[in-house]
């Protein structure tokens, strides 16, 4: 089920200084259909205060919709190749994604979007008939070429490379950030 977001979202990069504060005009006070997110993470065991971070807006996210944290352990066979690191741990990802998902890779080359255009991604992912929407962290090495052929879309949270563990907090604000977009509520502005 393989879903262009290029094709579905009407995005428009970059930006103009007009666009700023801009809301989600697709989907705001519209009905936006639920799916449960599962997040995939390859990592370790992860730091107290992520925890704590991770916990926090996983309540917040509650209203919104249903939400799955799955933690990947990296180098599962503490391989010293790298390719087979990486295989390793798309194997487990792998695993973990459904037939039906609608699934987003998050990848240091992917396309930029900002919180707008995560918002209309969940409405579009909503809109998919997907049964469930996962966002997939890399490991060290980032991801093998079965995860990144899986991909409906592959976006970045930064142009930088990020830690698993600071990309999975990040990811966490922006979708709750990208819910009350879609609600119309005040925490966006």
């Amino acid at each position: 089920m393989a879903i262009s977001f290029m094709a579905t979202c009407h995005l428009k990069q970059p930006h103009t200084p007009e666009d700023k504060g801009r809301t989600c005009s697709r989907y705001t006070g519209q009905a936006v259909r639920a799916v449960p997110i599962r997040v995939i993470t390859v990592g370790k065991k992860r730091a107290e205060g992520v925890r704590l971070l991770v916990d926090e807006y996983k309540t917040k996210l509650k209203p919104y919709c249903s939400f799955e944290d799955s933690l990947v352990r990296s180098n599962p066979r503490n391989a010293q190749d790298v390719r087979a690191q990486v295989e390793d741990e798309e194997v487990g990802i792998m695993k973990l994604i459904g037939p039906d998902d609608w699934v987003v890779v998050l990848d240091e080359r992917g396309r930029d979007v900002d919180s707008e255009q995560m918002a209309e991604l969940l409405g579009d992912a909503g809109n998919s008939g997907a049964s469930r929407i996962s966002f997939c962290i890399g490991g060290a090495y980032g991801h093998g070429r079965e995860v990144r052929k899986r991909a409906n879309v592959t976006i970045r949270l930064s142009s930088m490379v990020l830690n698993h563990q600071i990309a999975l907090v990040v990811l966490m604000e922006q979708l709750y950030r990208a819910w009350t977009i879609l609600k119309g509520q005040n925490y966006h502005h």
